[in-house]
């Protein structure tokens, strides 16, 4: 993300995980994971939109681990269909929090999906203090209930996950959806209005 940020490995389920780690000028309020998109498509920790997520958190005194699920950069494995890289998370979690400390989970798309079933499977007196989910894979994952102070963002136009399976997936949890719009999947020419939102939203809460 720039030159500070911090490369190392962590051990994973599959063999080592690279991560990206970037820590503000004080003391970090807590650790932030960020879950990027699909791997099969593309998606690695230097995705733009799960570095905005990144920036975002950062800014606000968190210290922000992103990093490569299974078979993608200088992490080993392969692809598991989603399972695995669940896993992937959670041993990052594992790593790079201390006991007790502060937790915020993002992702975006299919790393949204990621983080919200991380988060559904650590322990109660261990749950994230935040979620964010930003235009996460509605359609094609399972996505879990999640907190109702979840911040969920979604292109209006979006071309990959219909805003509507996301609202779908949102009505019955009575889940507010930040809908920006005319926006698309990858944020394109929106990504500072994003990080902004993100900011608010997380200052807010």
């Amino acid at each position: 993300m720039n030159s500070q940020t911090q490369r190392l490995q962590i051990a994973g389920p599959a063999g080592a995980i690279e991560c990206a780690i970037d820590a503000p000028a004080g003391e970090a309020r807590g650790v932030a994971v960020v879950c990027h998109p699909h791997p099969q498509h593309g998606g690695t920790l230097d995705n733009k939109v799960a570095q905005t997520l990144a920036r975002a958190v950062l800014q606000l005194g968190w210290r922000s681990v992103r990093f490569n699920f299974r078979g993608v950069g200088a992490s080993q494995g392969v692809w598991d269909d989603g399972h695995g890289e669940i896993d992937d998370a959670l041993a990052v979690i594992a790593a790079q929090r201390a006991v007790g400390q502060p937790l915020l989970l993002a992702g975006f798309s299919f790393g949204a999906y990621v983080a919200s079933q991380a988060a559904a499977r650590l322990p109660d007196d261990a749950k994230p203090q935040r979620l964010v989910l930003v235009g996460p894979s509605t359609q094609k994952q399972q996505m879990p209930a999640v907190p109702a102070d979840t911040i969920v963002i979604h292109g209006e136009t979006d071309e990959v996950v219909p805003l509507a399976a996301t609202l779908d997936w949102a009505r019955p949890q009575a889940l507010p959806v930040i809908v920006f719009p005319g926006v698309g999947h990858f944020f394109h020419g929106q990504l500072a209005l994003l990080k902004n939102t993100l900011v608010q939203q997380l200052r807010a809460g």
